[in-house]
């Protein structure tokens, strides 16, 4: 009983100490059910943040994409003057590759004098797309006889691709060229797939087996092998970092997971093409497959063969590693795995796989993406651009930019200058360190088309528009222009080339001298251009004033303040290559002024036109004066100081000008033929003397780069108000041309001379008065046959007839009377 007791009265106490410990596993089970709900919570929003990250930057702006700027292209049609050295070179520049059946975009063959050409096809805009095509072409006697395309064409034009010469890059420094799934080769997919996510295509972001099997290999000690899918790697180089940590690792894992909810697997891939680093040029990396293989082949990607396109795959393990610049071997034996990879998945035949293990890496020396080869002419682009866009368009938007350059002219303006450069340089020790500075442009149009404005390495100062230097006698055809456009003369006038003083403010003195230390005396105004004589220039500009000059400057596009001193009519004003050329284009084109620029349009990306550039021209200079500047600057090439031009062809009919600075510090040329408007620099960044005038420094190098061209004769069209007529030379009176000093030379036709020259006087007057004994000897006989017809002579017309008679005897002694010569010289001067 008391054992029962006992029991009994212990029960309460058990039941007392039972409930505070269910009561404590509930708290406890409530509480951690309310830490479930809260951390499932705080996951769903943290997965909502994760989502929204990922769907922002998918669906928006994914990369900062550079801007690419191109040459223009090559235009192809029947009777187009290129030749088989411009169609070679052009190739060359685009990477074309020579190949008998010529079955691939970048392919060619050439048969004596045809070409097949499988273009490439390029999109200039959204409306303006050139397709893949194949052009039969022949050439023969420098031009195309005879062309035909697959492809329907009802402008009749066929157009080469233009070539790259460049890009505008973003600050993070990231390049790349981004490519549809569509331009992916099949092969290169089949080889990413076998190499880096067999199971790409089953998973849902995350693989399983992949995860289990590096844990495996990498506790039992078998070779590093990472877990990551395609989808994985995305995420981690997308939007993540390479930090080897458990956090980045989830995170990474759960990223994935909603991206393949989000978007498809070709969605995902196409974005991984275009995002996997592959590489470093210089301190810009080298995103996506399509940079890549122009990076390493130099070629697009649809372009690459099989074992190519493996190499780049073998390369995403780590493009440093694998890099096959740096180790060639390494590179091949991965690329070797990759093939392997296609031959056990199935993608690769047994003869494909041993065919391409024989291949060469075939990777180009040097990589020509990122590096522009025309980097002055890019700058200038650079520019241009900057005047009307932002900064960050240029570099984050993926602009296309077509630029005037033509690739065939500006590597003729590097070789020239080269080339020519480097023979002054052995000259002596004045000319050891050099410079000079070329640039060209198409008259009619404007459009640059060539600069040299820097050395080997660009250094961001470009002498064609940086160096402004005194440019010396370019600017004397302005004064000679003045006084032609005046009406006191014309170019067979007497100008002054006799020693002069200007008085300057300051109260002292200037004594311009000619660079021959001699005085000529009075000379006709073509001599005085075109042997570039001082005297006679600044005698010639004061008398129509400095401020005159100063106005014809801007009248020519010249923007800079010009000084208010007299040796600017000697050039001692600082003006760059890039602001002669614009003066000079006027005198090219009959004087019309159009812009000197360097793009034709800018593309956004998605094809629309931002800018096109149309010829922005306006008339500068009248015709009539234009015209005789024109052939006042012939002369100079004629018989003046740029003699040595002739040699490029005496019926191109060039014109130009040298210049030369004081103490021979800086020598220029600028010219014109019917199609290229070019001026040289020659002189030292240091400004020191170089020894050399514009004719034996600046005119090598002139001569040499237009003789590599295919000039036209320039052949500007004779304006309604000009007249050519005898003048004498050195009075610019009228003349014979029976005149020992007589010149056949266009007059302006509001502005006729008005005196004749005593030998042109002479002349017809014996001409008159052989006329007049004529006409008397004729009317004469006319009377005697009326006599023996018995008809009257009417009133008027009787001629004496002993003096009929001795007029024959005696025609050349005639003696007319002074009153009536008078009278036929005012007759003369009238017909004159």
């Amino acid at each position: 009983m008391q054992k029962s007791h006992s029991t009994l009265s212990q029960s309460p106490k058990s039941a007392v100490n039972t409930l505070p410990s269910q009561q404590r596993g509930l708290v406890f089970s409530s509480i951690l059910l309310i830490i479930v709900i809260i951390g499932m919570v705080l996951l769903a929003l943290y997965l909502v943040k994760l989502d929204r990250t990922i769907t922002h930057k998918f669906e928006g702006k994914r990369w900062d994409i550079p801007a690419k700027v191109y040459s223009q292209p090559l235009e192809l049609y029947q009777d187009a003057k290129v030749d088989n050295d411009t169609i070679k070179s052009w190739l060359e520049l685009l990477n074309y590759r020579s190949n008998k059946s010529y079955d691939r975009t970048g392919t060619y063959y050439k048969s004596g004098n045809d070409y097949f050409i499988h273009t490439r096809g390029f999109s200039y805009s959204a409306a303006d797309v050139d397709k893949e095509q194949v052009i039969k072409m022949t050439i023969a006697d420098s031009k195309i006889k005879s062309i035909q395309s697959t492809e329907q064409n009802a402008s009749g034009i066929i157009r080469l691709e233009p070539v790259s010469i460049g890009g505008i890059y973003p600050d993070n420094n990231e390049d790349r060229l981004v490519v549809s799934l569509d331009d992916v080769p099949q092969p290169l997919i089949d080889a990413l797939v076998a190499t880096e996510d067999r199971g790409f295509y089953e998973h849902k972001g995350v693989s399983v087996r992949g995860i289990a099997r590096a844990v495996i290999n990498n506790f039992t000690g078998g070779a590093r092998q990472g877990g990551s899918t395609i989808t994985q790697q995305l995420i981690k180089n997308f939007y993540l970092n390479s930090d080897r940590t458990m956090k980045r690792k989830v995170n990474e894992a759960m990223m994935a997971v909603l991206l393949e909810l989000h978007y498809s697997k070709d969605e995902i891939l196409q974005a991984y093409l275009n995002e996997i680093y592959l590489g470093q040029n210089g301190n810009r990396s080298i995103n996506g497959f399509g940079l890549a293989s122009e990076f390493y082949f130099d070629q697009p990607l649809s372009e690459l063969s099989i074992d190519q396109q493996a190499l780049l795959v073998g390369m995403a393990k780590g493009p440093s590693v694998y890099n096959p610049r740096r180790h060639p071997n390494d590179s091949k034996a991965r690329r070797d795995t990759v093939l392997n990879n296609m031959l056990t998945i199935g993608t690769l035949s047994r003869e494909e796989y041993d065919k391409a293990l024989e291949k060469p890496l075939g990777v180009i020396d040097k990589p020509v993406d990122g590096k522009s080869r025309f980097p002055d002419f890019l700058d200038i682009v650079k520019r241009e651009l900057n005047d009307v866009y932002y900064s960050d368009d240029l570099k984050n938007e993926g602009l296309i930019i077509i630029s005037t350059l033509d690739p065939i002219t500006q590597m003729a303006a590097d070789k020239a200058v080269s080339k020519k450069l480097g023979e002054l340089r052995r000259n002596g020790t004045k000319t050891k360190n050099l410079q000079g500075a070329l640039v060209s442009a198409n008259p009619e149009t404007g459009e640059l088309v060539a600069v040299v404005g820097s050395g080997s390495e660009f250094t961001g100062f470009n002498r064609a528009v940086d160096a402004k230097r005194p440019v010396g006698s370019l600017l004397k055809p302005i004064i000679y222009m003045t006084a032609l456009e005046s009406g006191r003369y014309n170019l067979a006038s007497s100008v002054d080339d006799t020693p002069i003083t200007v008085n300057l403010r300051d109260g002292g003195d200037w004594n311009p001298k000619n660079y021959d230390g001699r005085d000529h005396g009075y000379v006709p105004l073509t001599t005085a251009i075109a042997q570039s004589y001082n005297q006679a220039a600044v005698r010639l500009g004061m008398e129509f004033g400095i401020d005159t000059f100063a106005k014809q400057l801007r009248r020519l596009g010249v923007e800079a303040k010009v000084p208010d001193y007299p040796s600017v009519l000697l050039g001692a004003v600082n003006l760059s290559p890039m602001d002669m050329l614009g003066v000079y284009q006027v005198f090219a084109t009959g004087g019309f002024r159009t812009p000197i620029h360097s793009i034709r349009t800018v593309i956004d990306d998605r094809g629309r036109i931002l800018q096109r550039t149309g010829l922005n021209t306006q008339r500068s200079i009248a015709p009539e004066t234009n015209y005789l500047t024109n052939y006042a600057l012939q002369q100079v090439v004629k018989s003046g100081t740029a003699r040595r031009i002739e040699s490029l062809g005496s019926n191109l009919n060039l014109a130009g000008k040298t210049g030369t600075t004081n103490d021979y510090r800086d020598a220029w040329f600028a010219g014109y033929s019917g199609n290229y408007v070019s001026v040289v620099w020659v002189g030292r960044d240091d400004n020191k003397p170089i020894g050399l005038s514009g004719g034996t420094g600046a005119l090598p190098v002139w001569v040499d780069y237009m003789n590599r061209l295919k000039l036209t004769p320039v052949s500007m069209p004779e304006p309604e108000g000009i007249e050519w007529l005898w003048l004498e030379n050195n009075s610019g009176k009228l003349s014979n041309e029976r005149c020992a000093n007589a010149r056949y030379l266009p007059v302006m036709s509001a502005y006729l001379p008005e005196e004749a020259s005593s030998c042109a006087i002479e002349l017809y007057e014996q001409d008159r008065a052989r006329e007049q004994m004529q006409w008397q000897s004729q009317q004469g006989n006319i009377n005697q046959q009326r006599r023996r017809e018995g008809l009257d002579i009417p009133n008027g017309e009787a001629i004496d007839e002993q003096n009929n008679q001795n007029n024959d005897g005696q025609q050349e002694g005639i003696i007319i009377d002074g009153p009536k010569v008078r009278k036929l010289v005012e007759r003369a001067l009238e017909w004159f």
